[in-house]
Formats: C-alpha cells, sequence, structure tokens
C-alpha cells in the first residue's frame, strides 16, 4: 500500500487515523483542508484546487486524508485502498464538539493557518445527514471510477485498532 485515500464524515476521526497511517508506515501525509482552505476561510475556485489534487494525488506515495467529493474522480483511479472511517454520527457529533473545545486556543495541525476550527449550524447538519447522503456518494464514486479499489469501512474503535495492527504488520 503506496496510497491511501482517508475519507468519512467530520468528526469521524479521517485526520487522527491518516496521521498514525502515515507514522507507522513512513510514508507522507496530506491533509486536504490544508490545500483547499486559504486563511479567513476562503475557497479556492474550482479549476484551482482540481489541478493541486491531482498533482497531489500523482505522487508516488501519500495518506490523504478529505472528502471534496468533486476530486474523488482524480484520487479514487490513484488510490491502492480507501479507509472510510464511519462511527456512527452521534459520536462523530460528539468528537466535533469536543475538537472544537480541544482546539478553542491553538490552532488545528490539519487545517491552514487563519482558519480557527468552527462550528456551525452548517457542520453540523453535515454530521448529521453523512450516512444518508454523503457516504452513498463516496461509495457510488468508488464503484464509477475505482471498482477494484479496496475499502475497509471502520465503525468504531476496534475496527480502528485492528486496521492499524493489520497495516503496521504488513509495513
Amino acid at each position: 500500500m503506496r496510497r491511501i485515500l482517508v475519507v468519512g464524515s467530520s468528526g469521524a476521526g479521517k485526520s487522527t487515523l491518516a496521521g498514525e497511517l502515515a507514522r507507522r508506515l513512513d510514508l507522507p501525509l496530506i491533509h486536504l483542508d490544508r490545500h483547499y482552505w486559504r486563511p479567513g476561510w476562503v475557497a479556492p475556485t474550482g479549476a484551482e484546487f482540481r489541478a493541486e489534487v491531482a498533482a497531489l494525488a500523482a505522487r508516488p506515495a501519500w495518506v490523504m486524508d478529505g472528502n471534496y467529493a468533486s476530486t474523488l474522480d482524480l484520487r479514487l483511479p490513484r488510490a491502492d485502498l480507501l479507509v472510510l472511517c464511519d462511527p456512527h454520527r452521534l459520536r462523530c457529533l460528539a468528537r466535533v464538539a469536543r475538537r472544537r473545545w480541544a482546539h478553542r486556543t491553538e490552532p488545528r495541525p490539519d487545517l491552514p493557518e487563519g482558519c480557527p476550527d468552527r462550528v456551525d449550524l452548517d457542520l453540523l447538519r453535515y454530521v448529521w445527514r453523512y450516512p444518508r447522503r454523503s457516504r452513498p456518494r463516496v461509495l457510488a464514486a468508488v464503484a464509477a471510477y475505482a471498482p477494484n479499489l479496496p475499502v475497509r469501512r471502520l465503525r468504531g474503535r476496534r475496527d480502528v485498532a485492528r486496521f492499524l495492527d493489520g497495516a503496521s504488520k504488513r509495513h
């Protein structure tokens, strides 16, 4: 495994898992939020971001976390494995709140400078709706762009621990 894509709801543990995978497997870590957002939470144009993601995905090795459905067509065909972090939405909501509290005075390492962590109604709606709206889109994109791509769905801490243990042993 040289290119691992990690997706899931906000608060699902994507960034934490991606960081640990990158460390254990000695692979470069790419947090897509750091490449998407500009200071002040300013979004790039779609073309700018697609070009940047295409360049990132073309690299020979990475662990990449982030959803950004509009770029799955660029990332999925390059990935060796898709990891879907998929805990219950209530757990995700609790983690979003805990993360916001933990980073109230210091920036999150997976966000760019000038983008302090925030929780708003749109984010909470996204987390609540993820299982019905976004997860099916991810799986449809896999079927469309990388039908033979292995998918590991991690629903809880035990799944994550087993997955990390197995990844370490294979490396």
